[in-house]
């Protein structure tokens, strides 16, 4: 009953095919799980070579076809990348690629053949050169799923964020919030946390401004117009939810154990606060999609300096596959106990 875990490849001139097979050396993913890489076995055969494992790659046409042991890495072969593909480089064969192992897992998961969705990092240039234009993995996903009210979530150890704007400059993000979006975010964060087990989640809003505009002072009215009505709103319907906040002291309280989740304004914001926490226990989630299916991803990019050398660390791999594990629809309560 371990849940089928399909895990995309990323972009293969990066650093996401050794962290994989570093990852799936760890013998505790297959206490845990099944993990099904959704990529090229090729280049797991070279991350294997340069990583010096010991662990063998076995080739499925589908999900069931997978034996799921240690020692034995499991993976769909899409059939897209060219031979020698170089490291450290843009590429848009490797960007083309990327997307369509993203596509293929959202595939599998909407018919119920895996689980949930891990994913290795891609490069934005590549994605564009293969012709894909998306920012990132999670509007990528969100188009997949035809999902409009998404968010992107952020967790490590005593903290865990969520936005209400992501690839936006920040003049446009500050623009685009209005109460609506900030009401469905914070809705977004209490279902998560509630199907997680938290029945009554703590969840705190930073501010816009510096001092969340300190009554007026700062910016021009934005918490009182575009944060406070929504937070009024999910109050309304019994949500814990207070702020805005001040940003520079409400990571600190989050992290003392005051909040559940804070939900950031605009990317630079929540994801500072998370990469200092240490970027290898980072974990990137896609809250929202439709259809319930369920991503997380490690929050580091394809490194392309390192990619081939071997010194790629699989941490945020690791912790993401286990956050895939935690959040992936239950079948029996075996599930909630993980590494």
């Amino acid at each position: 009953m371990k849940p089928i875990i399909g895990i995309t490849m990323g972009d293969a001139s990066g650093i996401g095919p050794e962290i994989i097979v570093k990852a799936l050396h760890n013998v505790h993913v297959y206490e845990t799980c099944r993990p099904l890489v959704i990529g090229d076995p090729v280049m797991l055969e070279r991350a294997l070579r340069i990583v010096g494992g010991s662990a063998s790659i076995r080739t499925v046409e589908e999900p069931l076809e997978g034996r799921y042991t240690h020692g034995s890495i499991d993976c769909l072969d899409m059939r897209l990348l060219p031979q020698g593909l170089p490291f450290g480089q843009v590429s848009a064969e490797a960007g083309h690629a990327a997307y369509k192992f993203v596509e293929k897992a959202v595939e599998l998961a909407a018919s119920g053949q895996i689980d949930a969705i891990c994913t290795a990092p891609l490069n934005k240039e590549a994605l564009h050169k293969g012709g894909h234009l998306y920012p990132g993995h999670t509007e990528i996903l969100a188009g997949l799923t035809r999902t409009e009210d998404y968010s992107m979530m952020l967790s490590a150890p005593k903290l865990k964020v969520i936005h209400l704007t992501t690839h936006l400059g920040l003049i446009q993000a500050i623009e685009s919030i209005d109460p609506n979006r900030t009401y469905k975010v914070i809705m977004l964060a209490h279902e998560t946390l509630r199907r997680a087990g938290n029945d009554r989640p703590r969840i705190a809003v930073c501010g816009i401004n510096p001092h969340a505009g300190e009554n007026g002072l700062f910016g021009n009215g934005e918490e009182e117009e575009k944060l406070i009505p929504g937070i009024m709103r999910a109050v309304e319907e019994g949500v814990d939810v207070t702020g805005p906040y001040p940003a520079d002291t409400l990571f600190y309280r989050a992290v003392r154990g005051d909040f559940d989740m804070v939900v950031a304004c605009y990317h630079d914001q929540g994801h500072v606060p998370i990469k200092v926490m240490g970027i290898e226990a980072g974990v990137n989630i896609t809250v929202g999609l439709n259809g319930g299916i369920v991503r997380t991803s490690v929050d580091h990019g394809t490194a392309f300096d390192i990619a081939g050398t071997g010194l790629a660390d699989e941490r945020s791999m690791l912790e993401a596959i286990r956050s895939a594990v935690e959040l992936a629809p239950r079948q029996n309560e075996n599930r909630r106990q993980l590494y």
